[in-house]
């Protein structure tokens, strides 16, 4: 059977909840640990549009009060297999809160939403540099399945 993952004390702790725009400064400071700085304004107008889409979910992690990770989710119909496919567009936890489980706590809510959404799998993607989280996500059941090619698009 392996090595279960036994939630530790941390997790008991720890409840999620969807983002609101009053939570523009806690995403923006867990966009900026992702990666991706945002200003406090465009943050608030991000989970504007994430609560105005039905087909996309913000989940923010709080330990004690206090956000210590973030999820978004996007459901998306998926042509090849003409089925809905679940993707996790965003996925962090701040370094303070990394090792209580809290990422494994955050996908299970995703796998668990997935399923409600009529979703027949999951998906992720991550940065070529980004090994541990390769790791991470291996070791909660997930696999490499494709290369992934990104043009960016001009001004024009």
């Amino acid at each position: 059977m392996g090595h279960a993952f036994s939630p530790n004390r941390y997790l008991q702790d720890v409840d999620l909840r969807n983002a609101v725009p009053a939570d523009a400064d806690d995403v923006a400071q867990l966009l900026a640990e992702l990666g991706y700085p945002c200003e406090l304004a465009d943050a608030s107008e991000r989970i504007s549009m994430i609560l105005a889409n039905d087909r996309q979910a913000l989940v923010l992690a709080r330990r004690e009060g206090a956000v210590c990770g973030l999820m978004a989710l996007d459901f998306m119909y998926y042509l090849p297999l003409g089925t809905t496919t679940c993707r996790v567009t965003a996925l962090v936890v701040t370094p303070n809160a990394q090792g209580m489980g809290i990422g494994r706590h955050l996908l299970k809510e995703a796998e668990r939403r997935a399923r409600a959404g009529g979703a027949a799998r999951i998906e992720l993607t991550s940065g070529a540099q980004r090994i541990e989280a390769h790791a991470f996500y291996q070791a909660c059941g997930y696999s490499g399945s494709s290369v992934r090619f990104v043009k960016p698009l001009g001004s024009a």
